[in-house]
Parts: structure tokens; C-alpha cells; sequence
């Protein structure tokens, strides 16, 4: 280990004799524009400052040790909900890995991708592994014999192709991929399944459901919005499924293939922090089809058309001049 990284810091500290002048500070994102900021109790209030802002006045440089550390702050607010001086830095700004973990049957079937995949490899096909795999599909698939004597097979010839001493090596290295996809198959459970129930549920009310003219046009809106998530939140797993279905590829080189997968998952779980409020809902909405549901309808299309609204609309909604770029934009 080198010693930069030796150096580098691991939990949240602070050198500024500012920082220690407060009682318990906190640092967080604010709930309107996620912004990192300090929180500080003053007698009965609390006082929220910019990050930024306290560089600037304090004169912190970006180069220096505290700006250095009040970056990997920000960065990390993106893991966690909070941190208070000393507390440990999450493991995504340090090292690479994951302040979370997904369950052992998103690796059995992250496990299970990766051997159907391979065996498609060795025949030659271009048939990937289904894009999910449910809990009856894979024990199936474990208790197929010829699959299983398929899947053997393919362990040695992937094992002769890539020059490894023996099909052992490659099991090592697909538990290994497994262990990083796992995350993936995670996300799609606890992100992408939750948003396309969402979706379907608002387009069951769009054709279901008496509605008076305007209320048609808001639920359309709504319901336009949420396809559109559901889209891009699709293709966003369908780049990592195809990326990770060329299996032998990704074997070839899997340091580099794992910075890949890394990135996705931690730009899916900061998606997936940001949806749970709204998907919380629904899921207690789902349940209960009875409740009323005006006040999640509200806050969803909240939440959407941040996200997702065509840049034409927010251009009619701010009356900005007519020639300004049309496309879609999607913050967190």
C-alpha cells in the first residue's frame, strides 16, 4: 500500500478550531436542493451553513487537509443521511465498496446469471440469462441435471480460454463478479420493481378510475412522468445486464469491469435513496387499495417533475425564451 493511501483520512475530521466550537454538529444535505451543509444548534434554533460557504469564509482551500476532508464529506453525504465529527467515512468514498448489502438470494441469483451466461457462451448462442430470475426459476435451474453438467463444462472450457490453471480459478473469479452484482440484483428489487409497480398502478387509475377533465389531464401528466422514469431507470439496468452478460469479457478483465459496476451501483443507490420516501408510500398505498391516495399523488408529481419534466415544460412554467434546448433532464 502506498503511503497516499496510507494518508488518507477515514473517519470525518476537522483541524479548524471553528468546528469545535459547536456542540454536536451535524453535516447533512437540506431537504430542498440537497445541498451539504453543517447544522449547528444556537440556543433554541438551529443554523444551517453551506459547506462552500464556510470554505469561503474561512479560507479552507480545496488542497488543503480540511478542504480535502469537507469534499469527502459532501461525497459521502451521498451514502449516509448524516455525519457528525469523528464518525467513519462510508466505504464508497474510501475504498470502493458498499455502506450496504444486499441479501444472499440477490447473490444466488446474480451466481445463477453469470453460469447461464456462460454456458449460452460455450454454445455458442446469444441467449443471455433472463434480465430477472425468480426464487422457483433458479432452484429449477440448480436442480436441472443437465444444466448443472452444462455449467461444469463451461467452467473448464472458460477456464482453457482465458489460460487459467483450472475450472476452479473461474469459479473463484464468477463469486468474485457475483459478489459485485449482487448489488446490482438488489437495486432492481428494491428500486426498479418498486418504480414500475408505482407506474403501473398510476395507469391502472388513468384508465380505471371517473375522472373530470382537469383531473384526466393531471393524472395523464403524472402518468407520462412515471413512464419516463421507469424508462430511463430500464435502461440504466439494461447497460449494466448487457455490459455483464459479455461474460468472457468481463472475466478478461475484471478490475477494470468492476470500477464499471461499482459506479452503476452507487449511482443507483443514491437514485434509490432519493425514491424511497415516495416508494415507501406506495408500497403502504399497493397494500390498501382503498386508501386515499390524493396526498402521495400530490408528492409524486412533485418528486417526477423535478426529475423528469421535458425541459419544454419547466420552460412554459418559467416563461424562458422560446429557442432554449428541448431534451429531458434528470437531477438527484
Amino acid at each position: 500500500m502506498s503511503d497516499a493511501q496510507d494518508d488518507k483520512p477515514t473517519h470525518c475530521l476537522l483541524g479548524h478550531r471553528m468546528f469545535s466550537m459547536f456542540r454536536d454538529p451535524v453535516f447533512r444535505r437540506t431537504d430542498t436542493d440537497a445541498t451539504p451543509v453543517l447544522v449547528v444548534r444556537m440556543g433554541e434554533r438551529e443554523a444551517t451553513m453551506p459547506l462552500r460557504s464556510i470554505q469561503r469564509e474561512l479560507g479552507i482551500t480545496d488542497d488543503s487537509a480540511d478542504g480535502q476532508m469537507l469534499i469527502l464529506i459532501a461525497d459521502a453525504l451521498d451514502f449516509v443521511p448524516l455525519l457528525r465529527i469523528g464518525d467513519k467515512l462510508p466505504p464508497e468514498v474510501l475504498d470502493g465498496g458498499a455502506s450496504w448489502a444486499p441479501e444472499p438470494h440477490h447473490l444466488r441469483r446474480a451466481l445463477m446469471r453469470l453460469h447461464m451466461q456462460l454456458v449460452a457462451w460455450m454454445q455458442g448462442t446469444d441467449q443471455a440469462a433472463p434480465t430477472a430470475l425468480d426464487a422457483d426459476s433458479i432452484a429449477r435451474a440448480e436442480n436441472d441435471p443437465v444444466l448443472r453438467q452444462h455449467i461444469q463444462e463451461a467452467f473448464q472450457r472458460a477456464a482453457e480460454a482465458l489460460g487459467l490453471a483450472s475450472k476452479e480459478a473461474v469459479i473463484a473469479q464468477l463469486e468474485s463478479l457475483a459478489g459485485e452484482l449482487a448489488y446490482i440484483e438488489a437495486l432492481r428489487d428494491r428500486l426498479l420493481e418498486r418504480v414500475r409497480a408505482m407506474a403501473g398502478a398510476i395507469e391502472r387509475m388513468v384508465r380505471g378510475v371517473p375522472l373530470d377533465a382537469g383531473q384526466r389531464s393531471q393524472l395523464n401528466r403524472l402518468a407520462f412522468l412515471g413512464g419516463e422514469a421507469l424508462r430511463q431507470l430500464s435502461h440504466r439496468f439494461d447497460e449494466q445486464d448487457a455490459q455483464a452478460g459479455e461474460v468472457m469479457a468481463v472475466l478478461r478483465h475484471l478490475e477494470s469491469h468492476r470500477g464499471f459496476i461499482r459506479s452503476n451501483r452507487d449511482w443507483l443507490y443514491r437514485s434509490h435513496l432519493a425514491w424511497e420516501p415516495i416508494l415507501a408510500g406506495w408500497d403502504k398505498a399497493l397494500e390498501d387499495p382503498s386508501a386515499d391516495r390524493r396526498g402521495l399523488l400530490t408528492q409524486t408529481y412533485q418528486f417526477l417533475a423535478r426529475r423528469y419534466m421535458p425541459v419544454t415544460e419547466w420552460l412554459k412554467a418559467t416563461k424562458a425564451p422560446k429557442k432554449a434546448d428541448i431534451g429531458v433532464r434528470m437531477m438527484w
